[in-house]
């Protein structure tokens, strides 16, 4: 599923709420996470705290009604795009570092990392990592020939 610019413009939207409910500057830096969820039937796009106090949702028309059994799969990259777009708003949010971005189901399990604040550590996407076990494998076994 390719996100429309009204998708991506309402995802965004909806990160800038919750940016306005912890604006910088604050002294009382608070300690929770964000847990973004998605509803395929509703294209409910629900963002919570660490308490499942809600702090934001919307409604993403291009999701409504999505029967793909990998919903979860599709939506994650276009949330991930999203954060990062935002980057420089989302890391000098009032929380506590380090403090995540989660996309959980609804179930509040966790689905996916998306995105990981904090000052020393970077998560990086599976795509980068993606057949590095085969590679350092091949490097071992040409050292270990030689």
């Amino acid at each position: 599923m390719k996100p429309t610019s009204q998708t991506i413009q309402q995802i965004e939207r909806a990160l800038r709420k919750v940016a306005a409910k912890y604006p910088p500057g604050r002294e009382d830096l608070l300690l929770t996470d964000i847990h973004l969820q998605v509803k395929a039937e509703s294209g409910e796009l629900l963002a919570f705290n660490d308490d499942d106090e809600e702090l934001t949702r919307c409604v993403i028309e291009q999701w409504i009604g999505n029967q793909d059994e990998d919903f979860y799969a599709e939506v994650t990259p276009v949330l991930r795009q999203c954060i990062q777009n935002m980057r420089d708003m989302l890391e000098t949010l009032c929380i506590l570092k380090p403090y995540s971005f989660v996309l959980v189901d609804e179930d509040k399990e966790t689905v996916s990392d998306l995105y990981l604040v904090d000052d020393d550590t970077l998560i990086l996407d599976g795509e980068l990592l993606k057949g590095l076990d085969e590679d350092l494998d091949a490097f071992l076994k040409n050292l270990l020939a030689e």
